[in-house]
């Protein structure tokens, strides 16, 4: 019975092929990859996956379809790497072991086996260096005071075992530099121009540390910290930047958001309407100008959120509602994209509810239409 099951499957497969050959589809794709999963064929659906993406890039199908391939192929080898792990313990292993699960957001997994991996082996750095990305990681995409200090711990103590570990010097400048800690940050930038000498992105940055911090003193770490923890966003810009030309949003796209927020502010109870996607904004009615509060709070909730939602594994935060005596603030949002209202406790939240989304969802199926 197997044998004719699996006799019926290799029919189907050839039948696939020649479909995605003949007419190329996300769907094809899809069903040959799914094919190749009854086969046990994983690296298989990884590439299926790989080439339908290249013909139609947009498909939720296609990179659901990777996804599951990719997490079936390190789940694999990490099978592999703990039996090895087992019988022949060595810090190579553990530490190729945490990479995996870091690939795959195990950030449980990564801890246990780099603890593991300290117990066995104190002066391996591999195992802190695998910590302190973890951390970086939750900190970039929580703006966690907690997960950022361990961060830089960790990087320390790689930097203490070895301390000519360019990567570790260059992570902690990094973070460092991120939450305005100029003046640490500056001395890991000098040791990283003796080490890598010619490395433009630490001439460039070491150039900009130095004028910024001429005028500041060293800051308390935990301090910094917790401001950025408390503002919802990073104080400087990204070390490394795209140098790719910035592309500059249609007028288009601003004027229809403009035009949605200036509806929504003239809808009974509403005072301030924005709309925030990054560092930049968008307002509308009794907001004063960039700096308004109501912005920064928008920022921290919609931050703090995205975080709860994570950590009870129910999703993505996509749109909710606080109440106070102040009244309710609404938000919508999607990545980096928010729409927010701040209206009377008598406000119509529905209607205002269902005109966030519209507006979210039409910036970015406009976004989408320029790219």
């Amino acid at each position: 019975m197997k044998l004719f099951r699996r006799l019926k499957i290799w029919k189907e497969l050839k039948h696939l092929e020649r479909r995605v050959h003949d007419t190329p589809s996300p769907s094809t794709y899809v069903d040959l990859g799914q094919v190749y999963i009854n086969l046990g064929m994983t690296d298989h659906t990884l590439k299926v996956a790989e080439e339908g993406l290249k013909l139609f890039p947009k498909s939720d199908e296609l990179r659901k379809l990777r996804k599951f391939a990719k997490t079936a192929e390190l789940n694999s080898r990490i099978k592999d790497l703990r039996a090895k792990s087992n019988r022949a313990p060595h810090p190579d292993l553990y530490r190729e072991l945490a990479s995996l699960y870091l690939e795959l957001g195990d950030f449980g997994a990564v801890h246990g086996i780099a603890e593991e991996c300290i117990r066995r082996f104190p002066q391996d750095h591999g195992a802190y260096l695998v910590l302190a990305k973890a951390r970086l990681t939750n900190f970039y995409r929580d703006m966690s005071a907690r997960d950022g200090l361990e961060a830089v711990r960790n990087l320390r103590r790689v930097i203490a075992l070895d301390p000519g570990h360019v990567k570790a010097h260059r992570l902690l400048a990094e973070v460092l530099f991120r939450i305005d800690a100029v003046t640490e940050a500056v001395q890991h930038l000098e040791i990283l121009r003796d080490l890598a000498p010619g490395d433009r992105d630490v001439e460039r940055l070491l150039a900009e540390a130095l004028a910024k911090g001429s005028a500041q003193s060293a800051q308390d770490l935990e301090i910094l910290f917790h401001e950025v923890e408390a503002m919802g966003e990073l104080t400087n810009t990204p070390v490394i930047k795209d140098n790719k030309p910035t592309r500059v949003a249609s007028e288009e796209a601003i004027g229809s958001i403009r035009d949605a927020l200036a509806h929504l502010v003239e809808l009974s109870g509403v005072h301030k309407t924005a709309y925030i996607k990054g560092s930049k904004a968008l307002v509308k009615g009794d907001i004063r100008d960039g700096k308004d509060s109501f912005l920064r709070v928008v920022r921290v909730l919609a931050k703090a959120s995205q975080r709860v939602s994570r950590r009870m594994d129910i999703g993505n935060f996509s749109k909710g509602c606080l109440d106070g005596d102040f009244g309710h603030i609404c938000m919508c949002c999607y990545g980096e994209v928010c729409a927010a209202v701040l209206c009377d406790a008598g406000a119509p939240v529905d209607r205002i509810m269902s005109e966030l989304q519209e507006l979210v969802a039409g910036s970015l199926y406009l976004a989408n239409r320029l790219r």
